[in-house]
This record gives structure tokens, sequence and C-alpha cells, in this order.
């Protein structure tokens, strides 16, 4: 399959409930209509119209994309926002009120895992009877059995009732079948989260073989790193409507933007009793920073906010302040950034994050990591600038990072070591973004004590080797 060839094509589509208050209400729109047509036509009533008994709900209105083979879409948006049901339509099992989805290939829907399972029948039974209900031959089911049990690995229950089994083995024989049927197209809503760490770290390198085979892939995850890691693009939906379609990871930043629940107000009071944030060194300048020309303008670089400040521009540089694209295993990378900010705001916090090639974030910290002091409040048109140093104890390779600002209030700047993650990161908002800033390069360390790795994998963790010997009599 050509992959300028389109497998999945929406085009204008649109879904529409109608939503009663009560039951009598669904059978007036039934009856009344009918009735007052027939006395239209025989002349008891001139032209009447028919009464509406239910008001409009439109999941979806005017979604248009197309998919193509090889390529991941993530469909990402709040609980309500139509994703379920624009999975549905494309599956087959939902007719849409308007518009055309055209999709070309066999599809493996994960939607609910199980649906078609007969609770009665052993999980073997099940196994056949789905394999054979989904398409393959009795020929390809026999080859690929000992391939589904395998992944599904819930031993000799396999020969038992599925009625008798856990929640959780029931979906992962579920996923098994579903995963190898060798589908064109690969529809999966949140089904990668289920089992333990062991099914799930099988259920993702299931999907980058999925991926790999050449299939056209739909991923609905209200995890954000799973859309920017398996994921070429995104489309945002709200209320039905599409806000955004493009890249991964600008599709995720503006789905926090939606998550925000701060108002304005929290930061237009001057905060003139507030305690201090941080106790020790007073908020003082940065005691280097590079010259013009070591930055990069931001004016062109994709940046996703609220409007309340923008990045102007940026500098990667090594410890001498000279921009370099390409670091040595260890070394210092030092990441400054200017932010003008447009409109009042509390607390500034920023911060970056790195993503290696396989969209893995494997670093993400800032100025609320390191409860560094900042002012309470910042004034509209005042200039931040930060600079953040990060030792690349990371394996070789190249990463994208991300450049962000954010605010918080006050208050809860004060109080963080007295809040959870939870409390904290609600009251967090977003005000600028630079999703796919720019890349550096980690490579071989050119000079060393000791072999030329400093480790093996993603990160370097703290920790020491001892050694003790004892000599056997």
């Amino acid at each position: 399959m050509s992959s300028d060839e389109i497998v999945i094509d929406v085009r204008g589509v649109s879904k529409r409930y109608d939503v009663y208050e009560n039951p009598r209400d669904r059978l007036k729109q039934i009856v009344v209509p009918r009735l007052i047509q027939t006395a239209n036509k025989i002349g008891l009533a001139r032209h009447a119209q028919p009464p509406i008994y239910h008001r409009e709900f439109w999941a979806l209105q005017e979604l248009s994309f197309q998919v193509r083979p090889g390529e991941t879409l993530g469909i990402i948006g709040r609980n309500g926002s139509g994703k379920s049901t624009l999975l549905q339509i494309i599956a087959g099992t939902l007719a849409p009120t308007h518009g055309e989805v055209t999709v070309t290939g066999r599809v493996a829907a994960l939607l609910e895992l199980g649906s078609g399972f007969n609770p009665e029948f052993t999980g073997r039974e099940n196994v056949l009877l789905n394999a054979r209900i989904l398409g393959l031959s009795r020929d390809q089911i026999a080859e690929r059995y000992d391939q589904i049990a395998a992944f599904a690995d819930i031993g000799d229950f396999i020969d038992q009732p599925v009625k008798t089994y856990s929640s959780g083995m029931f979906v992962r024989l579920a996923f098994a079948v579903q995963a190898h049927i060798d589908a064109s197209i690969v529809i999966i809503d949140e089904a990668l989260a289920v089992g333990d760490v062991f099914f799930r770290q099988k259920c993702y390198a299931r999907l980058e073989d999925i991926r790999a085979s050449g299939a056209a892939v739909l991923l609905v995850s209200h995890a954000m790193t799973d859309i920017e890691q398996f994921c070429d693009r995104a489309i945002l939906l709200d209320h039905g409507k599409m806000l955004f379609a493009g890249d991964a990871s600008e599709a995720a930043k503006r789905y926090y933007q939606l998550h925000q629940t701060a108002s304005r107000a929290v930061f237009d009071a001057p905060a003139v009793a507030s305690p201090a944030i941080v106790a020790g060194d007073d908020i003082g300048e940065i005691d280097s920073w590079p010259d013009d020309s070591q930055f990069v303008s931001a004016e062109g670089v994709v940046q996703v906010g609220n409007g309340w400040a923008r990045c102007t521009r940026f500098a990667v540089c090594n410890a001498a302040g000279v921009r370099s694209p390409s670091f040595e295993q260890g070394e210092e990378a030092r990441f400054y950034s200017e932010f003008v900010v447009a409109e009042p705001m509390g607390v500034p916090l920023t911060g970056i994050v790195l993503q290696n090639d396989r969209g893995l974030n494997v670093h993400g910290k800032g100025s609320l990591e390191y409860a560094v002091a900042a002012p309470h409040r910042l004034e509209a048109g005042t200039v931040i600038r930060c600079r953040q140093t990060v030792k690349l104890q990371l394996e070789l390779g190249e990463y994208t990072f991300e450049l962000g600002l954010a605010t918080i209030d006050a208050a809860t700047y004060a109080a963080m070591s007295t809040l959870n993650h939870e409390q904290i990161f609600s009251r967090i908002v977003r005000v600028c973004h630079l999703p796919k800033a720019g890349f550096l390069a980690v490579g071989w360390r050119r000079t060393h004590n000791g072999p030329p790795l400093t480790h093996h994998g993603l990160a370097d963790l703290p920790g020491s080797v001892y050694f003790d010997f004892n000599r056997t009599s």
C-alpha cells in the first residue's frame, strides 16, 4: 500500500443526538408529527408545523482529516469532547448525521475491549470466535493462536470460562486478540493503560511493531506523554469541534491550555501582604549573559500561550557562553531565554523539557522544582531573563528541547512544602510554551578518566559500587 494512499478519509463529519427530557417526549416526537402530517394531507389542518419535543446535542461538528499508511494520529480532548464518538464512526459501529467517512483496509478497534466475548465460553473458545469475527481464516487463527495466548499470559485460565476471569485477565486476552490480526488500521482508545507494568511494556512494544509494519494507528489517550512519543500528528477536540490539527507536541501543549482553571483575578491584586516566597538569597541578576550574537529569535518559532507573555529570543550555550548545537556526554549546557510580559501575572515559573528521538521526555525541570526566589507579581512590560544549566548525563543521541513560562499565585508558591503535587499543579497557569524550540546532540567524551561512556541507558542515576573480597579456605 502506497504511503500516498489515504486509508482514512473523514469529510465534514457531524453527529447529532436528540435529547429528551422524559420518555413521553420521545413517544410524542414519533407519533405527533405523523398525525399532523396526515391531518395536513386530508385537509383537517392548514399546514400546521409539527412541534419539537427534544433539544439537539451535536457531539461532533464538521470534522475533516486524512490518515495515510504508517502514520500515527493522536486524538485528544477533555471528557465529552467527542473522541469516542469519532472512533466509533470510523470503526463503523456508529453512523454520522452528516458527512462521510471512507476507510480502506482491515480495522482492529481496541475500543471496548472484550465486548464481543461470551462469558460462558472459555478463553480459548473466545479467541477462536473473536478472531473469526475479525476476519481471520481458520488457518490464520491456528497459526497465531500460540502468539495470542503467550501475549495474554493468563496461564491455564485460557481453558476456563471467561466469566471466572478477573477484569485484568479479561482485558489482557481481548487486547492480545486485537493486537494480532494484522490490521492495516488500528484504533486504540486508552487501551495501552491496561494490566500491570510488564503487560504494559508488551503493549507498548506491540504498538511499535504495528507502527513499523506500516499500519495506520489512531490513538486516543489522556496521557500526553503517549501522544508525544507515538504520534506523528494529533487533533485536539473540544465540545465536538476541532480546535487544532498538527504537530503532536504542539497539540499536547494546547490540550493543557484547556485545563487551566485559574482566573485573571488571582493575579490582579498586588500581593502586598503575601509571605516571603523562599527563605535565603535575595532575587538578583544573572551573573553572566551571552552577547546578542549567540541568541536565536523566537519570532519564527511556534508559541502556544494565553497572551500574557511572549518569548522574544533564546540560546543554548556551553559553559563559555558560546552557542553550541553539540555537547559531550556529561557536559553542562546553559539554556537562556527571554520573555516580555504583556499582562500582569504572579510568580514567574520557567523550565525546559528534553525529548529523545523516540519522543520520550528524558528530563523536565524548572524554577518550580528548584524553588527559585522570584517576585510575587510582574507588571506588563517586564522583561524576564532566565538561565538554566543542565548537566547532559544522557545517552548519546539527538534531543529536542522545549522552553516554557508559566505563573502561579504567591500564596501557593510560598506554601509548596505543605501541598501535594495536584494542589500545586492545579494552580499553575501556562503562559507561553515553545514545544519545538530547537535541538542538541550529545556525543562521546573526548577526555575521560575511566571508560568513554559515563553510563548506559537513558539517564545517569547517582549511585555507587563497593567491593568486598574474602579468600576461601
